[in-house]
């Protein structure tokens, strides 16, 4: 496989991870009671902080690999 292909297939996994902990977080705050726009607020707040955290992984492992 080319790189290329290696960059957009771990993309598409790290979306396809951070939409799907989105949704679950977003019902979950629906059965918790919250509001539709406060469930919206937590599926964006989680989708956000699971980006964020392949970033950070991904530059750490890019500093300590040659």
């Amino acid at each position: 496989m080319s790189a290329v292909t290696v960059v957009l297939f771990t993309v598409c996994l790290v979306l396809i991870a951070a939409i799907t902990v989105a949704g679950v977080a977003g019902k979950l705050a629906r059965i918790d009671g919250a509001t539709y726009a406060a469930a919206c607020l937590r599926a964006a707040a989680a989708f956000g902080a699971v980006v964020t955290l392949a970033a950070a992984v991904t530059g750490a492992l890019a500093a300590v690999l040659p």
